[in-house]
This record gives C-alpha cells, sequence and structure tokens, in this order.
C-alpha cells in the first residue's frame, strides 16, 4: 500500500520506517528542511538502537523517502498517518495546533479519485478524530470549492505504545494494535495495512529477532473515542503503577523493609505482574507528564475531580528531590561539594532529556552551591545544546566523574554502569558515598567495595549491617549511616 507519515519526530520516523520494512510503500513528510535533509542523507534526528539499520532494509524492500511536499505524497497515498506533536500548555491542555494544520493540509491535498484513511497516530486528546474530520473538509472546502463531495475519507485512531530505546521491536512485535472508527470500510483498509504484523509472516531482522513462541499480534477494533482513551488510559496507569512503587519505597525506608524484596513479592501475583513496580527516582520522558496532565484537563472539563491522577504528578515530582535529601543525609553540607551524576537521558538506549530527573537534580544542587559533574554515554551533546543554564562539568567517562567527588548519584540505569568495578571507582573519590538512585547495585556489593551506600526503599538497617559484629564492613560515614532516613516528600515544580 501506499502511506504518508506527517511528521519526522520520534513516532513519525520510527512508524515509516516499520511499516516500509513491511513492504509498503512509504513517504515521511516534515516541514522542517533540515530535518528532512538530514533523513535524506542518511543521518537520524532521534538516538534509538538500529534505526539506522531498519532504515536502510526499509529503503531495500517498500521503500521510503522524505519530503517537505504534503500534497504530491497524500494524492498518492492510500493511508495518511498524523504524527505530529502535541505539547503541553501551561495549563496542561494539549497543544493542537500542529495537529490542525495537518489535518486541513491533507484536505487541500487530496482529491475524488480514491477512498483514503487519515490515521490519528499522535497522542490526541478524546474526541480528536471528530475534529480531525471536521479540519480535512474544511480543508478541501478551502481549497477545492464545490469538491467536497467527490473526496471520499475516513479517520482512525491507531495509538502508539512504544518505548523509547525499544521502539522498533514494540512496533514490530506489539503487545496489541488498536484501531478505531466508525465506518468497516476505514477499519478494513487498515486491516490490510497490518496484515503482516497481525500475521507476523515478515521476515525479522537480524538485529530484532521476533521474540520465541510469537506468531501473531492481537488486533483491538473500537470506536474513535475508545482508542483514544486506551492510549491515555495505559499511560496514566503505568504513571500510577511506578507512582505506587515509589510511595511503597518511601514506606518501606520507615518501617526497615526492601522495596525491591516487597516489589518482587508483590508482583508474582498474576493480577498485578512485575513491570513498572521499580522504585526510583520517578517517571520522566515526553508522555507519561503530558498524558496525565492532558487527561486531568479533560476530566476538569468534564466536572469530575481525577484524584489518583493528581496524587500521580505529585508523588512523581517529590520523588526528584529524594536524592537530595539523601546527599545531605550524608554530606550533611552540600555547599562547596562536589557530587557525579551517572546518566542524563530520562532512560537508558536514549538520548532523550524531556521531564529528565537529572536535570532537576542537577539545577537543585547547583542552587545549593555543590559543583556537579556528569557522565552519559549518549545524552550529553544534547543536554549542552538543550540546557546550556546548567553549569555542569561534562566528563569523558566514569571515572572522570568520580575522580575527587564526595557523592556519586546513579540516575540512568545505563547498562556500562552495571558492569563497572565499585571497588575502583570508590577509591578515586574524595568520599566513597553513593546514592543509587535506580537500585542498580546490591546492597552489600556496594558496602564491600568501600562504599556508603544508600538506595530508594532499601533500608539502612540492611542485613548486612546487622552482622557487622562478625566483621562485615561498616558505612564510610558512620555518624550518616547511624541516622533514621527521613524520607520527607519536598513538592518541586515539574517540567
Amino acid at each position: 500500500m501506499r502511506v504518508t507519515v506527517i511528521g519526522t519526530g520520534y513516532v513519525g520516523t520510527v512508524t515509516g520506517a516499520c511499516l516500509a520494512y513491511l513492504g509498503h510503500r512509504v513517504t515521511c513528510v516534515d516541514m522542517d528542511q533540515e530535518k528532512i535533509a538530514k533523513l535524506q542523507r542518511g543521518e537520524m534526528p532521534i538516538y534509538e538502537p538500529h534505526l539506522e539499520e531498519l532504515l536502510a532494509d526499509a529503503a531495500a524492500r517498500g521503500g521510503i523517502d522524505f519530503t517537505t511536499e504534503l500534497a504530491p505524497a497524500a494524492q498518492a497515498s492510500d493511508v495518511i498517518f498524523i504524527a505530529v506533536g502535541t505539547p503541553p500548555r501551561p495549563s496542561g491542555e494539549a497543544n493542537l495546533s500542529y495537529l490542525e494544520a495537518a489535518a486541513r493540509s491533507i484536505g487541500a491535498a487530496m482529491d475524488g479519485s480514491k477512498f483514503r484513511v487519515v490515521v490519528n497516530k499522535s497522542t490526541v486528546p478524546v474526541g480528536c478524530g471528530n475534529l480531525v474530520e471536521t479540519l480535512v473538509r474544511e480543508g478541501v472546502r478551502e481549497a477545492q470549492p464545490g469538491e467536497e463531495k467527490r473526496v471520499r475519507f475516513g479517520v482512525a485512531s491507531n495509538p502508539e505504545f512504544l518505548r523509547e530505546g525499544s521502539a522498533i521491536a514494540d512496533s514490530l512485535y506489539p503487545d496489541r494494535i488498536v484501531l478505531g472508527a466508525e465506518e468497516e470500510c476505514t477499519t478494513k483498509v487498515l486491516r490490510e495495512l497490518y496484515a503482516p504484523m497481525t500475521e507476523q509472516t515478515f521476515a525479522p531482522p537480524a538485529y530484532m529477532p521476533r521474540p520465541v513462541a510469537m506468531t501473531s499480534v492481537p488486533l483491538v477494533t473500537t470506536t474513535l473515542t475508545s482508542a483514544e482513551m486506551i492510549k491515555y488510559a495505559a499511560n496514566t496507569f503505568l504513571a500510577m503503577k511506578i507512582g505506587f512503587a515509589n510511595e511503597a519505597a518511601n514506606l518501606c525506608e520507615r518501617v526497615g523493609a526492601d522495596v525491591k524484596e516487597v516489589m518482587a513479592g508483590i508482583g508474582l501475583d498474576s493480577r498485578i505482574g512485575g513491570k513498572f513496580l521499580s522504585a526510583g527516582l520517578g517517571w520522566g520522558g515526553s508522555c507519561f507528564g503530558k498524558d496525565v496532565q492532558s487527561l486531568l484537563h479533560t476530566a476538569e472539563e468534564y466536572g469530575y475531580q481525577a484524584r489518583l491522577l493528581e496524587a500521580a504528578l505529585a508523588v512523581n515530582r517529590a520523588q526528584r528531590q529524594v536524592v537530595i535529601q539523601k546527599l545531605q543525609e550524608k554530606l550533611f553540607i552540600l555547599k562547596g561539594r562536589t557530587i557525579a551524576l551517572l546518566g542524563l537521558a530520562f532512560k537508558p538506549d536514549t538520548d532523550d532529556l524531556r521531564d529528565a530527573p537529572s536535570l532537576q537534580i542537577a539545577e537543585r544542587l547547583i542552587q545549593l552551591g555543590a559543583r556537579v559533574k556528569a557522565y552519559d554515554p549518549i545524552a550529553m551533546p544534547a543536554c549542552k545544546a538543550q540546557h546550556p543554564e546548567l553549569m555542569m562539568q561534562y566528563c569523558d567517562s566514569v571515572r572522570d566523574a568520580v575522580l575527587d567527588a564526595d557523592a556519586v548519584v546513579l540516575v540512568t540505569e545505563w547498562d556500562e554502569f552495571r558492569h563497572v568495578d565499585l571497588e575502583k571507582i570508590a577509591h578515586l573519590m574524595h568520599q566513597p558515598v553513593l546514592v543509587d538512585g535506580r537500585n542498580l547495585y546490591d546492597p552489600e556489593t556496594a558496602r564491600n567495595a568501600g562504599f556508603d551506600y544508600t538506595g530508594i526503599g532499601r533500608a539502612a538497617r540492611a542485613r548486612t549491617n546487622r552482622n557487622s559484629q562478625k566483621g562485615d564492613s561498616q558505612p564510610v560515614n558512620s555518624r550518616a549511616a547511624s541516622l533514621e532516613p527521613v524520607a520527607a516528600l519536598v513538592d518541586a515544580p515539574h517540567k
């Protein structure tokens, strides 16, 4: 089939590449000439593992090209995806200006030669399917007066569920495909488009093998409104699940329990499941915060107070400050101290800094007079370009970051950090204090390596400390370690 994807951001680029890999002929359209020129040269606008390889394979299979001209692509296409940004306004309401411009442009470009399906791939508030249909018709009327009845199209919602860092696997081997439409003829076109994926008949790329025993993908067909709600309900539920893990972690510290043991214990319950129960510094990125705020705004429009969603935002805001408190408990005074941050991106395998915990942590440390050093395998160039106001020292390695530091904070759980030699790192530091913001390290191993270790939701009175009379190592800062952790949740601005 012929496909147009409007928008070459994260979702648009990955969607276009995957559809072309399945054998469809894809044209990706964007008004950003510089971005299109880079894609035409084979340069990636985002960091995503294996995306460059996938685009090369896609060009050789269905074919994919990049342009700033929408009209020729839209006229030739059977399916037109809208994958533009819908950033939040200060009120939390989604900014739909890019969506509205895209819908009108589609209407202006279409003719009566064939039936086409216009698909909302962007995350949009409930009701935007109806809005897009209206705007497309307005675009037809404005550009082609009197031709509205000849132009045939359907509107669908096809929400994306991609995770940065594993977007290609999530696209080719999804948990489900959701299609929302009001007419069967619209759904039929999209069933055909996704058939290679739902039936898993395509040959998997060598760098992204098909999961064992995967033979098909569930396809869920709904109304437009239900499909839009599914996207928001999924993301807000995951945000609340992470928030619950962090609430439990803060209670675990008070009562002397270990949150990793507690979450493992409840995650084995099939009604709960273990995913997204990792306590830490809270969620970041472009989706969870924006989607929770957008759904809260929708609730307000209908006179409903969504208390669980409000709590999810509040818990996440507070969690960013837990690191600051733990550093104060260990070092007492942060003024003049050197703090090393390992990781800047909001999660591993991406250079995305949107709502990254590292930014708020660094900003607060600098406000308190600390010197901040940082190392991230991928995201440092993006951080330098996007946040020149952060007076951090960017380092070339973990070793450079921790050298002569008073404390090190594990912010992003990059695989590189899993395999560092903790004993060597401890010896390089002025004070070997480790705040494990992702509970990446085994506390006993870290303490045996010489660190004064603290995690998130991992009680100071760990089992290894209770056995200290048998010769186990003591924390370096014994006075700080003897203090009961006070995990007071201090509210902070949410970006």
